[in-house]
């Protein structure tokens, strides 16, 4: 049998104090705490907000280092990425060197044509560090308006081709307007080469995969080329799965050759020879760095290309900044509608021109130009 209950008010009672608490009181009592304390080393920074601080995933004053985004994609692939940039060469076909027991050795003739850079982009600015490189000339007319104005501002001819590489650090950027050589490279350095391999046009599965083809006789009509069955069905949905080898397009791809050493260099020809073959054609235009998967080159051969830099091109920075106040010159001239009369005037060499334009005509075995000879040839050639 159940027991039976108290009745009301038998035993003891409890009763609470009824106690009003006032906002004040309750603001002044409250105590906010915290599981892990604020601190600069766990991410609290007590500076005031920068204009975009994650701008690249930067690291700011405070902020710990990110484990994701740009910046550790950078510091991953640092020991994969070259420490110096490239240049671009025509493929002009192969030959053969004969080595000291007779052995021959097959290599490609790779030739550097007026290879300069003409721009350096920056881990704050871009996201990386890279050189871009400009090869050969192009003529004016095929140029287009805002093309034209990327190469005056900074006094390159217009290139026939752009090409960038990456670099590890800030240390790999080039002054604007130097020539890379051919002994930018040394013999028996490993370089990759970078080109895209020749196009074919449309073909089979049997010349774009390797296929054997199916039954020559024996019932089999006029399908001995075909690739036969191209989709299961049910289990896979009766469909054509992606990736499935087909006839298409063959060729014409990105193709990079790895470890490929120099045999030859020629800074009078222009020319490195590398041991092998080199994807595309002959007059392809190739991309020439070093290997990725080798160390790199010596400090000591690094300094020495650097210091044939500055000795060749000593004032590389002041003839950057001098195509950037004519490039503004001669924008507001443009927008000003007074460009006629600027090319009216005639064009005035530089003193560093103007020794180039007489050491030029010295070597043809001209005799050197009067003043006014000087000033209608200028002419003339506007």
């Amino acid at each position: 049998m159940a027991p039976r209950l108290a009745p009301a008010g038998a035993g003891l009672t409890l009763r609470l104090p009824l106690r009003t608490t006032s906002p004040a009181s309750l603001l002044r009592t409250t105590q906010f705490h915290t599981s892990t304390p604020q601190s600069v080393k766990l991410g609290w920074s007590t500076l005031p907000p920068r204009a975009k601080p994650t701008r690249f995933n930067q690291v700011t004053s405070g902020l710990p280092a990110p484990t994701a985004g740009p910046a550790a994609a950078l510091k991953r692939k640092a020991q994969s990425t070259p420490v110096r940039a490239g240049v671009l060469a025509i493929k002009k076909g192969m030959t053969a060197f004969m080595g000291l027991t007779g052995t021959r050795i097959p290599c490609t003739v790779l030739q550097l044509d007026r290879v300069q850079t003409v721009l350096n982009k920056t881990r704050k600015d871009h996201g990386y560090w890279a050189v871009q490189v400009g090869f050969g000339e192009r003529d004016p007319k095929n140029v287009g308006a805002p093309m034209l104005g990327y190469y005056e501002a900074k006094g390159i001819a217009p290139k026939e081709q752009l090409a960038e590489f990456k670099v590890r650090d800030e240390k790999g950027l080039l002054p604007v307007g130097v020539q890379l050589m051919p002994d930018w490279f040394y013999i028996g350095q490993r370089v990759d080469v970078r080109s895209n391999s020749r196009g074919m046009g449309f073909a089979g599965g049997m010349k774009r995969h390797g296929f054997s083809g199916q039954e020559a006789s024996h019932g089999n009509s006029k399908n001995h080329r075909t690739i036969g069955s191209a989709g299961p069905s049910q289990g896979s949905g009766s469909r054509v799965l992606p990736g499935k080898k087909m006839p298409g397009r063959m060729g014409n791809q990105r193709v990079t050759v790895q470890n490929l050493p120099i045999l030859l260099i020629d800074n009078d020809l222009g020319i490195v020879v590398v041991k092998g073959a080199v994807a595309g054609p002959k007059g392809c235009v190739v991309k020439i760095q070093d290997a990725c998967k080798k160390p790199p080159p010596p400090e000591e051969h690094i300094e020495k290309t650097m210091r044939a830099l500055k000795e060749r091109f000593p004032n590389a920075e002041e003839h950057l900044q001098q195509a950037r106040e004519r490039h503004l010159e001669l924008k507001r001239a443009r927008r000003e509608k007074r460009i006629e009369e600027i090319l009216a005037g005639g064009w005035e060499p530089t003193r560093e021109q103007a020794e180039m334009m007489e050491r030029a005509a010295a070597e043809d075995g001209h005799e050197s130009l009067g003043g006014e000879q000087q000033q209608q040839q200028q002419r003339a050639t506007l």
